[in-house]
């Protein structure tokens, strides 16, 4: 029987929906069966829906590709969706990345919030202490954004300057400013397309890339290294719990 975990669950039934919105006591794994019966939608179509949320990214990334306003942010979706970066160590990016061996380096946070303006915060572990390979996909588009970055305000923070991404008066982005992009794009996507999407947040954008990766099979304290979980069980509650058809064909796949 085939049993998925509802963080996996969440982007079956509604793509990028958002995980806050699910009880907390419904926070554990479901039978396919019973997933169906609690989202009150049938097997069948559970099932497909697993298929078609790598087109709600593609369809997404394609409207934002021919909109005039929204195709500036386009890159940015990209390097979200191909990196898992949680929103405060994206906008902490700076100009010095490491395109030589292709890899990002994550050592810290810019976060910004009415009483303090803009501050910089380290990793609470040592786990979010990581590198994180570029993709060809996400290689490009970071390139883009740095080939059209505008002017950037004189600015710098405990020892951080450069910032990646600017807004238009060139102060670095935060995750304010994402947040509100998300949700004018995809109040604008509804409006002109009969799949309807749900909310997108950043977080749900880091979310979306873990599921595929654990979906894809990825050993899990590779996707734990590269998401910065603190522990492992963070990163197992996006696979889908063993069988013994899924165990034996591993075997298989080993033996071959």
């Amino acid at each position: 029987m085939l049993v998925l975990i509802l963080h996996r669950l969440i982007f079956l039934t509604g793509g990028f929906m958002n995980y806050a919105d699910v009880p907390i006591w419904e926070k554990y794994t479901l039978t396919i069966e019973e997933a169906a019966k609690y989202f009150r939608i049938g097997e069948k179509k559970l099932r497909q829906l697993a298929d078609e949320h790598p087109k709600q990214e593609e369809s997404l990334l394609a409207f934002m590709e021919q909109d005039a306003v929204y195709k500036k942010y386009r890159d940015e979706v990209i390097i979200l969706l191909g990196t898992g970066l949680r929103i405060s160590e994206f906008c902490g990016l700076t100009t010095a990345l490491d395109f030589k061996n292709r890899q990002i380096n994550v050592d810290h946070q810019l976060l910004r919030d009415a009483d303090m303006g803009y501050y910089v915060e380290t990793p609470k572990t040592k786990n979010g202490i990581r590198q994180i390979p570029m993709s060809e996909e996400v290689y490009q588009a970071l390139k883009r954004v740095l080939k059209n970055r505008g002017n950037a305000a004189p600015f710098s923070i405990e020892g951080y300057k450069n910032f990646l991404f600017l807004k238009n008066d060139g102060m670095p982005k935060v995750s304010a400013n994402y947040d509100s992009m998300l949700k004018g794009l995809v109040k604008k996507y509804n409006k002109q397309n009969k799949e309807q999407l749900p909310n997108i947040t950043p977080h749900i954008l880091r979310h979306t890339f873990c599921t595929r990766l654990a979906n894809a099979g990825m050993n899990p304290k590779a996707l734990q290294y590269i998401m910065g979980h603190a522990n492992i069980t963070m990163t197992l509650n996006y696979y889908a719990h063993a069988t013994y058809d899924s165990a034996k064909a591993e075997m298989e796949r080993l033996a071959a």
